[in-house]
């Protein structure tokens, strides 16, 4: 099984940073084939060219080697995983341009008209995004309508063909403490581990 593993956090030594290592090294342990990405420390360049801007034509290939690198890897993923902090709401910029550099028609779906209804092209069916927060849970909900679990269970990975979207949140990191942190890296672990169960409950462990 190919599981791509996407890391946005710039700072090394994250907590972010230890979710990812623990999630490569159990999807390595069960004996994936894990493409493992720090996006920040690769340096992918987030901003898009006028040319890479349309949604319906299915998209040249890609004259930054790094790019078309990406997007022959996504179109051969079994399952992904990105790991990365709430900020304003968003992922950070390095992953939302990733999102808007790799996922483009022609690699991760197709379009027939721009007013159309989009077929996800990519195989990876099922998607993890683990996420960390500063921000409590009832407040993220009341007040901000949880707007990562839109951008990824609505706006992006249904679109391209992933069905099964399961999302964890690690809050509130700033105050938490070693064991309540090494109980999020174990929780983590299982649900990596989950994806490659064919009978796995999405939210497992949530």
């Amino acid at each position: 099984m190919r599981v791509g593993v996407y890391l946005a956090h710039p700072r090394p030594g994250s907590f972010n940073h230890a979710v990812f290592d623990a999630v490569v090294q159990e999807l390595r342990g069960r004996g994936c084939r894990v493409l493992a990405h720090d996006l920040y420390a690769e340096g992918f360049a987030p901003q898009l060219s006028a040319a890479e801007t349309g949604t319906v034509q299915s998209a040249s290939r890609a004259h930054d080697a790094q790019v078309a690198l990406h997007q022959e890897e996504v179109a051969t993923l079994d399952a992904m995983v990105f790991v990365h902090p709430n900020w304003w709401g968003m992922p950070p910029a390095v992953l939302v341009g990733w999102v808007q550099r790799v996922l483009v028609p022609g690699v991760a779906y197709k379009l027939g008209t721009a007013e159309g209804e989009p077929v996800g092209l990519l195989k990876a069916g099922r998607a993890l995004v683990l996420n960390t927060s500063d921000t409590p849970a009832d407040r993220e909900e009341s007040e901000f309508g949880d707007p990562l679990h839109s951008i990824w269970s609505a706006c992006v990975l249904p679109y391209v063909g992933a069905a099964d979207v399961r999302r964890v949140v690690f809050r509130t990191v700033t105050d938490s403490d070693d064991a309540t942190r090494t109980g999020w890296l174990d929780q983590a672990r299982r649900q990596a581990a989950a994806l490659l169960d064919p009978i796995a409950v999405p939210g497992l462990g949530g």
